[in-house]
């Protein structure tokens, strides 16, 4: 029987190398930073925005920055020829919005292809590199996955299949010690957001119980407690 921790190591990465995909962005920075004070050293992983995946590895002082089309296998290959993660964060996703009655299928296959294809690529390849030694995964899904909102209808449908996905992977790999888990945040704040979008905003606040956006800390709190010991 593996001992349980103490108290103090309950929240502890030490040791663990973790990939945040997409943590270039708001979220996925918000994500690499807590899990870095966690102990981990983070695997920075970016599509286009090098820039800022670069300021994110100067802050943190360590880690590694990688990029990826996540939505091509070979490229996915290639990263995890470059890096090594004992710990995956699945946060890479697109959100446009866009009325389903203009919808080509062409913009449906796109937001599958970032939201589905590509945490499918990467939960694939990590799990088959643990070989039978266990590891942790995070997958970032949204509210909208049981509750969508106008103009997301393949945002939405796209995290609910995360959110299955999620359930099915952890079913799955959990016999070889893997946990799969995900996290559903709701509108989550960022700089701008309430000058750009004020309608939305207030609507969010009249609703949410603490009268409150949610905030990249918030996500990241909850996925350090998920990779962590403690769960």
């Amino acid at each position: 029987m593996t001992p349980t921790p103490y108290v103090h190591d309950l929240l502890s990465l030490d040791g663990e190398t973790v990939l945040v995909t997409g943590a270039s962005g708001n979220i996925g920075g918000g994500i690499a930073r807590r899990l870095a004070e966690a102990g981990a050293e983070a695997v920075v992983h970016f599509h286009r925005d090098k820039a800022s995946a670069t300021r994110l590895v100067d802050e943190l002082g360590s880690g590694m920055i990688v990029q990826a089309d996540l939505s091509d296998a070979d490229a996915v290959d290639a990263m995890f020829a470059a890096c090594r993660p004992t710990m995956v964060v699945n946060n890479a996703a697109v959100q446009p919005v866009q009325a389903l009655d203009t919808m080509r299928f062409d913009d449906w296959r796109a937001m599958m292809s970032a939201n589905l294809d590509g945490a499918f690529l990467v939960t694939q390849r990590a799990a088959g590199s643990w070989n039978g030694a266990g590891g942790a995964i995070v997958n970032i899904a949204s509210t909208e996955g049981s509750d969508p909102a106008a103009g997301h209808a393949h945002y939405a449908t796209s995290k609910a299949g995360l959110i299955m996905f999620s359930r099915a992977a952890a079913l799955e790999y959990g016999p070889s010690g893997i946990r799969v888990n995900c996290v559903s945040p709701g509108l989550v704040d960022l700089d701008g957001l309430a000058d750009d979008w004020p309608d939305g905003v207030s609507r969010w606040q009249e609703r949410a119980p603490l009268g409150r956006l949610g905030t990249a800390k918030d996500v990241a709190d909850a996925v350090l407690f998920l990779l962590s010991p403690a769960a």
